[in-house]
């Protein structure tokens, strides 16, 4: 047999691209079962009474194909935002807001080096796969030590070729929000005016610094992505949104595949969409448990920094033995955090979610138990 037929279909005839990829690592691909505070999911699970979800989802005529564009959920959003002038002429909906990522890189870069795109790191690792997927090369401008966005560095980094800017906030793994003043620094300039500025907001629910979403209507060239998978508490579902002026939205649904949004899926959103009174509740619950977290956190002798969170998940540095204590605290107390030592600027650095006040103490003693036995 010769070396080509012994190397599979695949690996003959798939781009060198693909063949490359590094596949995004969801939280669910390391461990399932235990206290799941690695996927910044809502704790406190949807605003929607399970009763009403059952009776809801029971009714659909699940014979039809589902409305394409998902109309009396984009009214239903725009109007919870309540954002001056945005309606649902501005918005798209689909598979989470990484379909949105992936479609943004296909309509504005060209394959194969022609074309960029510009990320922040540390930041979120789906921008890195979806560039690798499409082709696309990536220009990096780290946040600096502190998590702030370096503007002038941006700047200075812009040329004809860069199409898109990815700019998370609140950050993953940062949980920094990156202020609007900042945001609205980088697509004033000059040089901005020919790129797509993409704002991710997942996680704009648990921050009390605001949306960028009005940044919409005074620069075309501004989308924000949004999700329910977090503050929502339906991450099962994978519902997210893009936000743009009407020509762009209106290219994503040129480009997205037929029926990319099902009809469950669509009901559940729009049933949540009718107890935001419910949400805002655990919203504040979150709240008051990351500030409970965040200290007690800050007591630990081994934590040398707890990081300040403007969402529903909490990045703190230890002295040493970060990777042992994650895996130590997953394998024998199915306690599963995040490690993120490998990202930069987040050396010995682990990612919590905020839990419910129960999961939350789990979690300080498996981790003071876990280091006690690690570092011994």
């Amino acid at each position: 047999m010769s070396g080509q037929e012994s190397q599979g279909v695949a690996a003959r005839l798939a781009r060198s691209n693909i063949l490359e990829l590094h596949p995004y690592r969801c939280a669910r691909d390391d461990y399932s079962e235990g206290i799941l505070l690695d996927a910044n999911e809502n704790a406190y699970g949807p605003p929607t009474p399970k009763e009403v979800s059952d009776s809801a989802s029971m009714a659909l005529a699940l014979e039809r194909y589902p409305d394409p564009y998902q109309i009396p959920l984009k009214d239903k959003f725009s109007s919870y935002r309540a954002v001056e002038g945005i309606s649902a002429k501005h918005m798209f909906v689909g598979v989470g807001s990484d379909e949105a990522i992936d479609l943004l890189m296909r309509i504005f870069c060209r394959p194969g080096g022609a074309d960029q795109i510009l990320t922040t790191p540390p930041t979120y690792g789906m921008y890195k796969v979806c560039a690798k997927v499409n082709d696309i090369p990536i220009v990096n401008v780290p946040l600096t030590p502190s998590f702030d966005v370096e503007i002038e560095k941006i700047l200075d980094a812009i040329t004809p070729t860069i199409k898109l800017i990815f700019i998370c906030s609140p950050g993953n793994p940062t949980s920094k929000a990156i202020p609007l003043s900042d945001i609205e620094a980088i697509v004033s300039n000059p040089k901005c005016a020919d790129c797509i500025i993409v704002v991710d907001e997942a996680y704009v629910d648990y921050s009390k610094h605001g949306t960028a979403l009005s940044l919409i209507l005074k620069y075309p060239n501004v989308v924000v992505l949004q999700t329910l998978s977090k503050a929502f508490g339906l991450a099962a579902i994978r519902c997210g949104f893009c936000f743009g002026s009407p020509d762009v939205i209106q290219l994503l649904n040129n480009v997205k595949a037929p029926y990319n949004v099902n009809a469950l899926t669509s009901q559940m959103a729009i049933k949540a969409l009718d107890h935001t009174v419910t949400l805002q509740k655990t919203i504040e619950q979150t709240w008051e448990e990351r500030k409970k977290l965040a200290k007690a956190l800050g007591n630990l002798d081994f934590v040398t920094q707890v990081y300040p969170s403007d969402a529903n998940f909490i990045l703190f540095r230890m002295k040493s033995h970060a990777l042992e204590s994650y895996k130590y605290m997953a394998d024998t107390f199915a306690v599963v955090s995040r490690y993120r030592g490998s990202e930069l600027h987040c050396d010995e650095c682990i990612r919590v979610t905020v839990g419910t006040p129960e999961e939350n103490q789990t979690f300080l003693k498996a981790l003071q138990d876990s280091y006690k036995i690690v570092s011994a």
